[in-house]
């Protein structure tokens, strides 16, 4: 392992990273590390890492390369592995293009939900192809304390429940995993979102993300709520054969979703680098031990 170790601080509407460049997948992180890095306290604070391969050099990315030349080797913040972050994927792309790899314009990432597409605008917000949500049929409902509500199963890549609420207070304090039934939805776990009304085509939500807890913005949740709500609003594009707009504000900022008659989702927002330095690589060797 090198003795010194660039690192990055990026966020999409304050959903922040720790970005770790490795083109060659040569630094060792296993979940101790990963989870001692976005640590707020003892590490640099992150909801989750962004470790940049490239596709050729990662053995979960390699049948992809041909399609995308970076790999998003994406961690949850406790050091779990997870298949998609919509956010991250945007912060993603801003690296790149602060790195030289790539300019304004259509790119394409590998994740382990697939290649996503993805333009770099002028004005410098990042849209993002999150491909098409999947409904898993079953009914679901989530609770905190003792109120409880249905919820919609949305599969973005990764597992997402909705509850549409009242007020966005009943979510609690989202520090640990809402209550969710039946067990076997969700075998490995569930992001969860609590949604409210603002106005015609406009929600706004709170997120419990598996391995995260309470974050400030979830690019995959976000597509899920405006996949639900237009179910929940008789707007589902593949039955009006119209795109269907969503204004979705998360507490970190605002994201625009829209799903296509094809069912493709596209989400639209910010992405910032904020900061950049070293990471003292004896103490991350020794947490990789």
């Amino acid at each position: 392992m090198s003795t010194r170790i660039a690192f990055l601080k990026g966020h999409g509407t304050e959903n922040d990273f720790v970005i770790v460049p490795d083109p060659e997948n040569a630094i060792d992180l296993p979940p101790a590390a990963v989870a001692a890095l976005c640590d707020r306290r003892a590490g640099i604070g992150g909801d989750g890492l962004l470790h940049v391969v490239r596709s050729a050099a990662h053995p979960e990315a390699q049948a992809m390369a041909g399609e995308a030349e970076w790999f998003m080797d994406y961690r949850n913040g406790d050091g779990s592995i997870a298949e998609m972050c919509g956010n991250g994927v945007r912060v993603f792309a801003r690296y790149l293009q602060r790195a030289g790899h790539v300019t304004e314009g259509d790119l394409t990432v590998a994740t382990r939900g697939g290649v996503k597409t993805v333009h770099i605008a002028k004005d410098g917000d990042v849209t993002v192809g999150m491909g098409k949500a999947r409904l898993p049929y079953g009914d679901v409902t989530v609770s905190v304390g003792e109120r409880s509500w249905p919820a919609r199963n949305v599969n973005m890549g990764n597992p997402h429940a909705v509850a549409f609420v009242d007020d966005l207070a009943h979510a609690g304090d989202l520090h640990s995993p809402p209550p969710f039934s039946p067990a076997s939805a969700y075998p490995d776990g569930v992001n969860v979102e609590f949604v409210v009304d603002r106005g015609p085509r406009h929600v706004a939500l709170r997120v419990h993300e598996r391995g995260a807890g309470e974050t400030r913005s979830c690019g995959t949740g976000a597509c899920a709520v405006a996949v639900a709500a237009a179910r929940r609003d008789g707007a589902d594009p593949a039955v009006t054969g119209a795109p269907a707009t969503y204004t979705v504000d998360v507490p970190g900022g605002t994201l625009v979703i829209t799903e296509r008659p094809d069912g493709e989702i596209e989400m639209t927002g910010p992405a910032v680098i904020v900061a950049e330095g070293e990471i003292d690589a004896e103490w991350l060797e020794t947490l990789a031990r």
